[in-house]
C-alpha cells in the first residue's frame, strides 16, 4: 500500500527548538507537541520565532519547500515562498522599503527581491496573542509591522535583512509557506493534511505515489516536560529565512 503524504502546520511558539530531539530535559521542542517523530520540519524556525512551521513525511515536498532557486526550480519558486510578518523598531521609509524589495548585501551574499509591505495594525492578517516574554518596548521609539515575502533561506535571513536597514527586529511570525497559512490556528496547536497526486502536482512534486485523505485539527495535549521517547540522533533539517 502507498504511503500517504502527510503534511502537519504547526504554530509553533516562542522559545520552542524546531526539532524533536532533547538536548536536555527543560529543552522545549516539537516533541512536547507532536506524536508522529517520523515526520521531517520543511523549513526550521529559530527558537526566537513563531509561527507556521510545516512538518511532512514527503522528501519531494520537503525538498521543494526547503532548497534554494535554481534555473530548475525557478518556475516554482512562487509556489513554495514564506511570507513574514515582522515588528521592527522605527517607522520604515520608503527607501528602506525599497531596499528589502531589490535586495541587500549581507556576509554570505545578495539577498534576492522580496515582496514588502508596510502594515497597519489592523492590516494584519492574524490576531496577535501575547508572547511570553513580550518584546522589549521603549517609549521613546515607535514601532512598525512590515509583510516580507521570500523564495529564499539564508541563515536568519529576515532578521539580518531589517537590521541592515536601520529596522531591528522585536517579533518574528511566519504566517504563511506556499498555499498554507496560520488561518485560525491557536499557538502551539497543528493541523494534519494528506495530500492528493494532483495537490502535488500543482505544488511542483512530480512524485506522486501518495494517496489522499482529509484534514483534521489538533489540540495541543503533550505535557511540557514530555521526554523524547528515542534517544537517538537525527539530522537537523534546513533552516529557512527565519
Amino acid at each position: 500500500m502507498a504511503k500517504m503524504t502527510k503534511v502537519v502546520l504547526f504554530n509553533k511558539p516562542y522559545g520552542v527548538h524546531s526539532q524533536f530531539r532533547k538536548d536536555h530535559d527543560e529543552m522545549a521542542t516539537l516533541a512536547d507537541f507532536i506524536d508522529d517523530q517520523s515526520l521531517r520540519v520543511a523549513g526550521r524556525l529559530d527558537k526566537d520565532s513563531e509561527g507556521l512551521l510545516v512538518l511532512t513525511n514527503h522528501g519531494g515536498l520537503n525538498h521543494a519547500i526547503t532548497t534554494p532557486p535554481t534555473a530548475i526550480n525557478a518556475k516554482y519558486d512562487a509556489k513554495h515562498a514564506k511570507t513574514y510578518l515582522v515588528q521592527v523598531e522605527n517607522i520604515p521609509s520608503a527607501e528602506q522599503l525599497d531596499a528589502l524589495r531589490t535586495g541587500v548585501m549581507l556576509k554570505d551574499g545578495k539577498t534576492l527581491p522580496a515582496t514588502v509591505k508596510h502594515l497597519a495594525d489592523d492590516e494584519l492578517p492574524i490576531t496577535l496573542w501575547a508572547r511570553t516574554p513580550p518584546i522589549r518596548s521603549r517609549a521613546s521609539i515607535l514601532t512598525a509591522w512590515l509583510a516580507i515575502s521570500i523564495i529564499e533561506g539564508k541563515n536568519r535571513q529576515v532578521r539580518r535583512m531589517v537590521a541592515h536597514v536601520g529596522l531591528p527586529c522585536l517579533r518574528l511570525i511566519r504566517y504563511q509557506v506556499g498555499q498554507w497559512t496560520l488561518g485560525d490556528l491557536a499557538v502551539g496547536d497543528y493541523r494534519v493534511l494528506h495530500l492528493s497526486d494532483d495537490e502535488l502536482r500543482k505544488l511542483g512534486i512530480s512524485d506522486g505515489s501518495k494517496s489522499a485523505h482529509s484534514s483534521r485539527h489538533h489540540q495541543s495535549s503533550m505535557p511540557s516536560n514530555r521526554r523524547l521517547m528515542s534517544k537517538s540522533k537525527r539530522p537537523r533539517p534546513p533552516k529557512f529565512g527565519g
